[in-house]
């Protein structure tokens, strides 16, 4: 069993493969048109926990394959997912969105760059996320199987539709039921498909991929509701953006819909949850399970 000190050369190594991939497969600062691709690495390269990459090489241990069997397709999945997810943080700080001035510690893309840059930034970014699924050396089945769990869990059903919820619920009164749904397809989505992509890159069978599913769902809900814990309770240099930002724009929140403490417990449970859905895998699911810590843990 992998015991603290362990996970953390865990962390370490896969958010090293995680950097060293994402240099390799974006384009030069230097390619034409530069700017657009200086802010683009601004964007992608710019820091983060790097959780869903973490989760996606997690999901990808599992199963029968050998490491250079499902090497290309895990690192192509990772850089792919974090495309998707740096665009989605682009467009969500700006002004027409939810404004906001600092991501990561630093000066958010638009402020950095300007608006019209980081609106390209984020389409960009996008569409180099399918190209790099499309392109990478594996099993074409495994390739497409990516590419449409990506499209999915990035779209109108997922988070792109649940940020249209989240702008539509601003000022309004949301029932538990409803930022679940909401959270479930902003958040959660992506979270989901970094566990899935790393099962399909295993080319793990159905039923293994149902328990990877159930740990997914709860994690997501989790790492959710961790979020709004902290944006209540955490600073702004501790957070490395704007503290308070639900709060001041009035959203609906789990700290707001159960309180504090409440919201506290929930996150423990469903942490519980995640964890106990892996038991059929055994050690090989050892990251997942510290993840599923360090997901809940966050801020402490």
């Amino acid at each position: 069993m992998r015991n603290q000190f362990q996970f953390q050369e865990w962390v370490h190594s896969h958010c090293a493969r995680t950097e060293s991939a994402l240099d390799g497969l974006l384009d030069s600062a230097k390619t034409n048109p530069s700017r657009l691709h200086q802010a683009m690495r601004y964007a992608a390269q710019g820091g983060g926990k790097r959780i869903r990459p973490l989760l996606v090489y997690a999901a990808g241990e599992l199963g029968n394959l050998t490491v250079d069997e499902k090497k290309e397709a895990l690192d192509s999945a990772a850089v792919a997912l974090e495309c998707i997810h740096a665009y989605s943080l682009v467009h969500d700080d700006l002004p027409c969105m939810d404004d906001d001035d600092l991501r990561r510690g630093r000066a958010t893309v638009h402020k950095a760059f300007d608006e019209a840059t980081a609106l390209l930034v984020g389409d960009a970014l996008q569409t180099r996320a399918f190209e790099i699924l499309a392109n990478a050396h594996s099993d074409p089945g495994v390739c497409l199987s990516m590419v449409s769990a990506l499209a999915a869990a990035s779209g109108s059903r997922g988070m792109a539709g649940g940020q249209a919820i989240d702008l539509d619920s601003v000022g309004k009164s949301l029932d538990m039921e409803g930022l679940k749904q909401m959270h479930a397809m902003k958040t959660g989505a992506l979270l989901t498909c970094a566990v899935k992509l790393g099962g399909i890159a295993a080319q793990l069978s159905t039923h293994q991929m149902g328990h990877l599913m159930n740990y997914s769902g709860a994690l997501g809900l989790a790492f959710q509701i961790v979020d709004d814990i902290l944006d209540a309770t955490a600073d702004s240099q501790t957070l490395g953006k704007t503290a308070g930002k639900d709060a001041a724009n009035n959203k609906p929140t789990y700290v707001t819909l159960m309180g504090l403490d409440y919201a506290q417990t929930q996150a423990k449970e469903l942490q519980e949850m995640a964890i106990a859905s892996l038991e059929s895998f055994g050690s090989q699911a050892q990251a997942l399970k510290d993840l599923a810590f360090l997901v809940v843990n966050r801020g402490k």
